[in-house]
């Protein structure tokens, strides 16, 4: 019994995983395709291996600025997120007056709101204060969209961390801000490491805000805002929409596959201590 209830279970699983996985087969065979094949059969084998699906598809997207600017979004999006948030969290999380609590409840409170009903808000405040058009404009707005979780999960690890150690650094001379960056920060490496993960993987792929931010400065498009040109109003060059989405994609498998071991062991330790 407990081998038939593993194979099924196996089975299961790799259906599961087929079902998954099918899209992403989708979008590598059809990126190899013509434009014909594609009409003919979405599902059929290329016939053969047309890589200049990807040669196009690169030139036309202007990839090298479009990957440095998604780039420089994704680093300095995240970077500010995790530097703001994990000093937001300490305090909060170390102070228990009503006044921290008040705060900590407004921080979260963007969590519960959706995204589409102050997107166009959000445009005339950028425009307001000059970030508009800009990716460095749309890497602060960043902060503000993803502190509040990130807090969340700062203020609950660090809820777990004695309080002697802040007391021990003082004792040795340091300050607060320095306690925080010499002592407490080390500690938060599993914590951090979701933190980056999560929202990495959110600017690295998201088009809408990019899409309201950039708006039409092509300089700073991204490279999911590059993809659409592929997407005509009476035409889908459907080849190339593959061959795209691939080569947006890549960059962040190799990151992931790289760092695998690194992003599984921060997530689930940070589960558990949180």
């Amino acid at each position: 019994m407990r081998h038939a209830g593993r194979w099924i279970t196996l089975t299961i699983l790799l259906i599961i995983v087929a079902f998954v996985l099918f899209p992403f087969y989708l979008v590598v065979i059809n990126s190899l395709k013509s434009y014909q094949e594609i009409v003919a059969n979405v599902v059929a084998l290329p016939t053969g291996f047309n890589f200049e699906n990807f040669t196009e598809a690169f030139n036309r997207m202007n990839y090298p600025i479009a990957f440095f600017n998604t780039l420089v979004v994704t680093v300095a999006g995240t970077s500010g997120i995790v530097f703001l948030a994990s000093l937001a969290g300490y305090q909060i999380a170390r102070n228990n007056s009503r006044v921290a609590k008040v705060i900590f409840f407004l921080l979260i409170i963007p969590m519960m709101i959706p995204f589409q009903s102050f997107m166009i808000s959000l445009v005339s405040v950028s425009a307001t204060f000059g970030i508009y058009e800009s990716k460095w404009g749309l890497s602060i707005i960043y902060w503000a969209c993803g502190v509040p979780m990130a807090v969340f999960l700062y203020r609950g690890f660090i809820k777990g961390i004695p309080k002697e150690l802040d007391e021990a650094a003082m004792i040795d001379g340091c300050n607060a801000f320095q306690t925080f960056i010499r002592v407490i920060f080390p500690i938060l490496k599993p914590v951090t490491a979701t933190v980056i993960v999560i929202n990495a993987m959110w600017l690295w792929n998201d088009f809408l805000l990019p899409r309201l931010i950039i708006g039409f400065n092509t300089n700073d498009f991204t490279l999911q805002l590059q993809a659409v040109q592929f997407r005509g109003m009476y035409k889908m060059e459907w080849q190339l929409i593959m061959a795209g989405f691939l080569l947006t994609l890549i960059p962040a498998l190799v990151i992931f596959f790289v760092f695998q071991k690194q992003i599984v062991k921060g997530m689930v330790t940070g589960a558990v201590k949180g």
